[in-house]
């Protein structure tokens, strides 16, 4: 009876460290799958401009009445710090 009751057990153990390895995995897996579906954005710019001389990212935001925080949503891998004549900005845009 001992014995039957020691097997029991094992199993039982078995079958709770199997659960908990699958609750993690599939925990774990979510994580990563949201993480590259915010990466998936779409950017579609209806109108551009071009930098002039002297030209700063606020100073054309503030142009086409844009705050800046539209600004760098419509522009996302523009350094403002490094901006050089004749490079495309957009002016009008959205994400989707």
């Amino acid at each position: 009876m001992a014995k039957a009751s020691n097997n029991t057990s094992i199993i039982l153990n078995f079958a709770l460290v199997l659960s908990l390895i699958l609750i993690t995995t599939i925990a774990e897996s979510r994580v990563t799958i949201s993480a590259k579906s915010k990466a998936s954005v779409t950017l579609v710019c209806n109108s551009v401009t071009a930098v002039n001389e002297g030209d700063t990212c606020f100073d054309i935001a503030k142009s086409f009445n844009l705050t800046t925080a539209e600004f760098d949503g419509i522009n996302p891998n523009v350094n403002c710090d490094a901006l050089f004549v004749g490079q495309w900005l957009c002016i009008d845009g959205f994400e989707f």
